[in-house]
């Protein structure tokens, strides 16, 4: 990495990162500004929304939850794109924002709900989210995993889960294989980490699917 190319990766993580605090200080004034409005301002004018408060609180919720978890994992994005390919980052971004979205949801039903009774909401809502994606999870994590071993590479020939050919992606959910006869094969990742991966090595000429 050249070190002009270093000074823009710093850079964007650092305005990311500056974006992020300010997200942060706008949700916490405009909070406080909405509670004084109405508890006292409003009531100056004999005008009650009282009743109204939590319609407010979820909506403030939704909108910077949103650009909160967008920018954090922005910056995770960043900070990835320092050490590992386009590739790589933008999987641990989508993660984030998965989990992030789901962190949020039960955010807002622990608000809706209310006490106790919020605490069950968002307590169930949060088992049905993790229960909904904990094989899109799991299949994600272990995609991060062979990531980060570089267990397996582009263009590399291949047996995995019985099938042999070349890699041509890695992704977040699914590593693709292409066999001889030019079928595309997407292994889920999962699978992936409690079996075998055969390395072969290439013959000469042979043909690179990857490219």
């Amino acid at each position: 990495m050249s070190e002009s190319n270093d000074k823009f990766q710093r850079m964007t993580i650092a305005n990311r990162i500056t974006k992020f605090i300010i997200w942060i200080a706008l949700f916490i004034i405009v909070s406080a500004l909405m509670q004084w409005i109405v508890n006292i301002l409003l009531p100056k004018f004999n005008i009650d929304i009282q009743n109204y408060i939590l319609y407010i609180n979820v909506t403030l919720t939704l909108i910077f939850g949103y650009f909160l978890i967008s920018s954090f994992a922005n910056i995770m994005y960043a900070f990835m794109k320092r050490k590992y390919a386009e590739d790589v980052a933008k999987p641990i971004r989508n993660v984030f924002m998965i989990i992030g979205f789901g962190a949020l949801l039960t955010v807002i039903a622990g608000e809706v709900g209310g006490g106790l009774a919020g605490v069950s909401v968002g307590g169930f809502l949060g088992i049905v989210i993790g229960y909904a994606t904990q094989q899109t999870l799991g299949q994600a994590v272990a995609g991060l995993f062979i990531m980060f071993s570089r267990a397996l590479k582009h263009g590399e020939l291949v047996t995995l889960t019985g099938d042999t050919g070349i890699v041509t992606d890695i992704g977040i959910l699914f590593t693709e294989i292409v066999k001889d006869d030019n079928t595309k094969v997407l292994i889920p990742n999962n699978s992936l980490l409690g079996n075998k991966i055969y390395k072969i090595p290439k013959k000469d000429g042979q043909n690179n699917k990857s490219t």
